[in-house]
């Protein structure tokens, strides 16, 4: 990994050791009480730290004893903050090795509530913000992080974070979060990645109001305003890191839509909420017709909530559908969606652009129940973050209508989540496939123990930047968004099924972002869209360039 030698780049290039107290502060150089003998006297040590010299494995023990001792979550995201700004490698190691505990904390459902409150939480900037007062020198800004070989990036506007919509500036955690779980899942150096948060104003006027809040105190960029200054944002980024990928996340549906459609070919970008949403969904849907024994082709969708993650999903299940021969129009006729005004069909006025390719000839129904009635679906996929929305009544539509039917609960965090694994699996006499968005715990119906699925997004988009990173991809294409789930799906094993679960365990996710890393990268060489040079053993190579946390 980069600097093994101890050293920083200085402001004229040259290496400067790092020595003494800047060691110890600098969190990704220090190693607190692993620091040898050796190190100690070579370094400038001695003294600055408690006289035991501690293995790593003494370091992340200790870690867990303080993670176990927080009353809440908050708490415990907290404690693995201070952990991670106080020794990079340290944090990674604790978060790799007991990553099923550790996932609800740095990201879903957890990292909601740290953004709804991190103007009270904030102890030490961790990314770059840029705000609309940086219009005509965004650059100088960029450039003021202090590391120039960053490949991965991930930026949000803080219009629509997770289920909670317009936190504004309080919106940093989620590219925090993200890059975590970039280099926790699937290897990404974290010296190498960038979280960034792009203060445009905000139109919630709690945070407006709030004396702590450490944003612009503003209503947002609209319009072509908006959009100059996401333009030089975009520019900037590629004069100073030509090389990263740029990860557009939590922005408002209108916007993220139009922005993946005007960079997607002009930059190496993707949006997760659509895309990865989209890829991590159709790898559920296939695995869940390994249990029911159906074809892609001949299932009926019907989705609440035509947003970004709904309308992504449908973007990449009809690709899928016409793989198996139906024509495009088919497979978009097998998807439905109502939203808050009912059933999207073409009578409707004023339809969002991204919901009329959507929208079928029928008369308007204007509840999910009516819909479901109506339209028998087999799958419900639910991306609305309105609570307690599958109902117990809905789901016993659904176990009439189907033997095993697959309902997909997918808003974060748990408090949005459409209902819960144990209603999903109570209300249905334990026949649903169930998979939520946040984690839940197992459930026994008549005696049979069902571990509900978690649709993360965590399984897809580490795997895509891994591939994008190694390759050096130039773009991020339809097909490598098809082939990571179709990846994913494939290491789901027949143990997991047969508990219901339709993803592998998250004790296997860097098995699983190194599978999809490489069938990325292949797409990658063989599409001519890599920049580097081609191995002659992929799987392998990907595998080389995943970062290993450990003391050097």
């Amino acid at each position: 990994m980069i600097r093994k030698d101890r050293s920083k780049i200085s402001s004229n290039g040259k290496n400067v050791a790092v020595t003494g107290v800047q060691l110890i502060h600098d969190p990704f150089l220090n190693k607190g009480t692993a620091f040898s003998e050796e190190e100690r006297d070579k370094l400038g040590l001695r003294g600055l730290l408690p006289p035991v010299v501690q293995s790593m494995e003494a370091q992340v023990a200790k870690a867990m004893e303080n993670f176990a001792e927080k009353a809440t979550d908050l708490e415990k995201y907290l404690y693995l903050i201070s952990l991670q700004d106080e020794n990079r490698t340290l944090f990674y190691r604790v978060v790799i090795d007991n990553i099923t505990e550790m996932m609800p904390i740095v990201y879903t459902p957890t990292v909601g509530l740290a953004c709804q409150r991190y103007a009270h939480i904030f102890q030490r900037p961790r990314g770059l913000f840029v705000s609309a007062n940086d219009r005509g020198r965004v650059t100088k800004v960029i450039q003021n992080w202090p590391v120039k070989d960053v490949c991965v990036i991930v930026v949000t506007d803080g219009e629509r974070i997770l289920g909670l919509g317009d936190l504004g500036a309080n919106g940093m955690g989620i590219p925090l979060g993200k890059l975590a779980l970039y280099s926790a899942c699937a290897g990404i150096d974290p010296a190498q990645s960038l979280p960034m948060l792009l203060d445009v104003g905000t139109d919630n006027s709690t945070l407006l109001s709030d004396p702590l809040y450490c944003g612009l105190r503003r209503p947002r960029l609209r319009g072509a305003v908006y959009d100059e200054f996401i333009e030089e944002v975009v520019t900037s980024v590629q004069d100073v890191f030509p090389k990263a990928l740029f990860q557009f996340e939590d922005f408002g549906t209108a916007n993220a839509f139009g922005l993946l459609e005007k960079y997607r070919d002009r930059i190496c970008t993707f949006n997760d909420d659509i895309q990865g949403t989209g890829a991590v969904a159709l790898a559920g849907l296939y695995s869940a017709l390994k249990i029911t024994d159906g074809k892609l082709k001949d299932q009926t969708i019907l989705f609440l909530g035509a947003g970004e993650a709904g309308i992504g999903i449908g973007n990449v299940v009809v690709p899928a559908m016409t793989a198996e021969g139906l024509t495009e129009e088919e497979a978009r006729n097998r998807c439905w969606y109502v939203d808050s005004e009912g059933l999207v069909v073409k009578g409707r006025k004023n339809l969002a652009p991204h919901k009329k390719v959507f929208a079928h000839e029928r008369e308007p129904i204007f509840d999910l129940l009516s819909a479901i009635k109506a339209l028998k679906p087999t799958v419900i996929i639910g991306a609305s973050a309105k609570p307690k929305t599958f109902t117990r009544e809905i789901l016993e539509a659904m176990a009439i209508f189907n033997e095993r039917p697959m309902v997909f609960a997918l808003s974060n965090p748990t408090s949005k989540s459409e209902c819960t694994a144990e209603e999903a699996y109570n209300w249905t006499q334990g026949r649903a496939i169930f998979a939520s968005g946040s984690p839940f715990q197992p459930v026994t119906v008549n005696g049979k123990k069902y571990i509900p699925g978690q649709m993360n997004n965590a399984y897809i988009f580490p795997g895509i930047g891994l591939g994008v990173v190694a390759s050096g991809a130039k773009r991020v294409t339809d097909e490598m968004i098809f082939s990571a789930a179709k990846a994913l799906a494939n290491e789901v094993a027949a143990a997991d099924l047969d508990q219901g679960r339709i993803f592998p365990p998250l004790t296997r996710v860097r098995e699983v972002s190194a599978a999809i890393g490489t069938v990325v990268a292949e797409i990658a060489f063989n599409r001519n869209l890599a920049t580097v040079p081609r191995p002659d053993d992929i799987p392998t190579y990907v595998k080389s360039q995943v970062y290993e946390p450990g003391y050097r």
